[in-house]
């Protein structure tokens, strides 16, 4: 059950970060400030499909679930990695390390029911 409620939270949490991405004027300076305004619009896609495929692999392809989760645990890492050579504090990039392991142990889990 918990485990049910936070895949479809982190799915959801995607979601919201992308829309934001892809939307808001805070972003678009965010991503300007990381040294990489030429990423913002792939990042924010990359962040809804991933949250769109984790609620579908939830519900019928666990295969999906697996990709969707292996992938945003790949652009958390990279996120992780991008706050630190930025010289962000430590509590900053937090957010990145905590969704890359979380989507890896979503990833992991669903790979061990296949």
């Amino acid at each position: 059950m918990i485990y049910n409620s936070i895949v479809l939270l982190n799915a959801f949490a995607f979601l919201v970060y992308g829309i934001s991405c892809l939307s808001t004027t805070k972003m678009k300076d965010e991503f300007k400030r990381f040294g990489i305004p030429q990423f913002r619009v792939l990042t924010g896609l990359l962040q809804v499909f991933g949250g769109i495929g984790c609620i579908i692999g939830y519900v019928w392809l666990d295969e999906l679930l697996f990709l969707s989760a292996a992938g945003l645990s790949i652009l958390m890492f990279s996120g992780f990695i991008v706050r630190l050579k930025i010289k962000d504090p430590f509590f900053a990039a937090m957010p990145a390390l905590t969704f890359f392991i979380l989507n890896l142990i979503i990833a992991y889990k669903t790979l061990i029911l296949f």
